[in-house]
């Protein structure tokens, strides 16, 4: 790049990166002071870069001043990220992890100061104010360099109070749910997603966080979401229920995280056989932004994407298979393409093509709309196209890579709750536990996966334990060396919470192999074994005297000093249950 080029784009870039930083809206979270903080320093940068931009064609910039301008633009970059993310982010996720934030508005704060320090602003020709104005800004980056926010003592008290009390004042929560501005339905439809968001885009837990924060996170969106309920009782619960209908419904348990796999969420699956036959992406050539993407936006290539919609449409059989395969690799390649694919109008060709007789071609069809399920608004308009009953055929008939990509559309599209209706009423069920005991380990994922999503609504569990899932998840759970244990014990969980699955987790005579994996599972695992445990020993006099006599009672107490918050939970239920049965027998 040459010299003055890289001026130019530089400069360029720094004013793109204010005007971006301040048009970000209002903060609504806990980091309320250090966003607002950061935005107000960053807007005062505004006329340095617009006088430089202004003098450019009188006198060159030296090459030190336009190496501390591009420093500069770094740290402007890292500011927009973090602002963005803290903007978008979960809430909740952000108040248990506030020290973590601080630390990188410190970091970020750092990296502008030592910019502003690289720049001779004795060498700028820039108005006096203007000079004056950014050393003043300069010191007050220096000064806020090392100074941490002083943290808000009753929200820490009010969160320790909330996750480690049986039965936490409903004051705790109406202060949380004041402090961390979720005082409506629509707020806590909108933290449900934003938490969804974070799963999506980190594949899972985020690097460096326990999963144990995924558990307390569902806890307390829920006793928030209670709180809220409390405070408008004239919301009709109907009108409840619709909320919850139209957004994703969480997926860790016990709201939101799907404590199986989450691997299909981080992107959607291309497998390594479907890299397609040979065929090229096309240049891009269009222009279609995505209003949520960065400083620039991304473009697509929307007239390739036309041309292939024409061969979805009217193409030979070999020239839909080929177009129905570069639409799946180009909505895997990023977000914009999904937009612009769907807005194009290929879902419901691709949809059509679900029914092809040509295996490879239905495989392409639904693989490219499980791709395009990442995009929330996608997923309406495929089940608006009437797509459920043909993928839940794929996923009965299709290819082996076919029926696996059919699991994992279904389980994206149950997301959304009034869709796990569709799907089960839509005979899904079946054939995901038939993929769950045949087949590939990636197929019974997938399947797993997508069953312990549906299984969230009532009627799909009873569906499930109709369907006869409860033996071939007991299988799994007996054989450590398949991969599976994780799965069959969050599947098997979900379903304990409902009579029918209890009933038939107890036929299965499961208490042996539950204790054992109380002594010495996984984290996770021992958390869902002590839940099922529990579900049993409710009401159940043979089940608590076959636990004693398994020697439940001493796994079940170092599991409530050393377990997760929810194993905690359960196991210290599950102990009272064992003692009031106890106490009885001696009295």
């Amino acid at each position: 790049m040459a010299e003055n080029t890289k001026e130019e784009w530089v400069l360029s870039q720094l004013s793109e990166y204010v005007r971006a930083i301040s048009a970000l809206p209002d903060c609504r979270t806990v980091s309320k002071k250090m966003y607002c903080n950061l935005v107000r320093r960053v807007k005062l940068l505004s006329p340095l870069f617009e006088e430089l931009k202004d003098g450019r064609a009188e006198e060159e910039l030296g090459d030190d001043v336009v190496a501390g301008l591009d420093s500069l633009r770094i740290a402007l970059d890292s500011a927009l990220q973090l602002l963005k993310s803290v903007h978008e982010g979960s809430k909740i996720f952000q108040a248990l992890q506030i020290d973590k934030i601080a630390g990188k508005f410190e970091h970020v704060t750092q990296q502008i100061e030592a910019a502003l320090s690289q720049i001779p602003y004795n060498e700028l020709d820039i108005p006096e104010e203007v000079r004056e104005q950014i050393e003043l800004l300069h010191a007050q980056f220096k000064r806020a360099t090392g100074r941490m926010e002083s943290p808000d003592l009753q929200l820490a008290m009010d969160l320790a109070a909330a996750q480690m009390e049986d039965d936490p004042d409903p004051i705790v929560f109406k202060r949380l749910s004041e402090k961390l501005h979720l005082r409506t339905i629509n707020d806590i439809k909108k933290e449900s997603l934003a938490i969804h968001d974070m799963v999506i885009s980190c594949g899972g837990v985020p690097e460096g966080v326990s999963e144990e924060y995924f558990e307390t996170m569902s806890y307390l969106l829920r006793k928030l979401k209670d709180c809220v309920m409390m405070d408008n009782p004239d919301v009709d619960a109907t009108e409840v229920d619709k909320s919850s209908i139209k957004h994703r419904s969480p997926i860790i348990p016990d709201d939101f995280r799907c404590p199986i796999s989450l691997e299909l969420m981080k992107d959607p699956v291309i497998v390594s056989t479907g890299q397609s036959n040979g065929v090229e992406l096309p240049k891009k050539q269009g222009n279609c932004r995505n209003k949520r993407s960065g400083i620039s936006g991304s473009d697509c290539d929307r007239a390739a994407i036309d041309a292939l919609l024409q061969k979805l449409a009217n193409g030979n059989p070999e020239q839909q298979r080929a177009a129905a395969g570069e639409l799946r690799l180009l909505a895997k390649e990023n977000a914009d393409n999904r937009v612009c694919i769907a807005e194009a109008g290929a879902i419901p060709l691709l949809v059509e093509l679900l029914s092809s007789p040509d295996l490879r071609t239905q495989e392409h069809a639904v693989t490219a709309l499980l791709n395009l399920s990442i995009n929330e608004a996608n997923k309406g308009t495929i089940v608006n196209a009437g797509a459920i009953p043909d993928i839940v055929d794929v996923l009965k008939n299709g290819s082996t890579e076919a029926r696996e990509n059919a699991a994992a559309t279904l389980f994206s599209l149950s997301v959304v709750d009034e869709n796990k209706v569709a799907i089960g009423a839509a005979g899904a069920i079946p054939p995901l536990i038939d993929l769950l005991c045949q087949g590939t380990p990636r197929g019974k994922k997938d399947a797993a996966t997508a069953i312990f999503n549906l299984s969230i609504y009532q009627g799909n569990k009873v569906r499930a334990v109709r369907a006869g899932i409860v033996p071939p998840l007991m299988r799994l759970l007996k054989d450590p060396g398949g991969g599976m244990v994780d799965e069959a014990l969050a599947i098997l969980a979900i379903l304990a919470s409902h009579q029918e699955g209890k009933v038939a987790i107890g036929q299965a005579e499961p208490i042996p192999t539950l204790v054992e994996v109380i002594r010495t599972g996984s984290p996770r695992n021992r958390e869902n074994a002590a839940a099922i445990l529990w579900s049993l020993c409710t009401g159940s006099a043979q089940y608590i005297k076959i636990a004693r006599e398994l020697g439940a009672e001493e796994a079940l107490k170092e599991l409530s000093e050393n377990g997760t918050d929810r194993a905690k939970r359960k196991a210290g239920s599950v102990l009272e249950l064992l003692q009031r049965v106890e106490e009885e027998v001696n009295s």
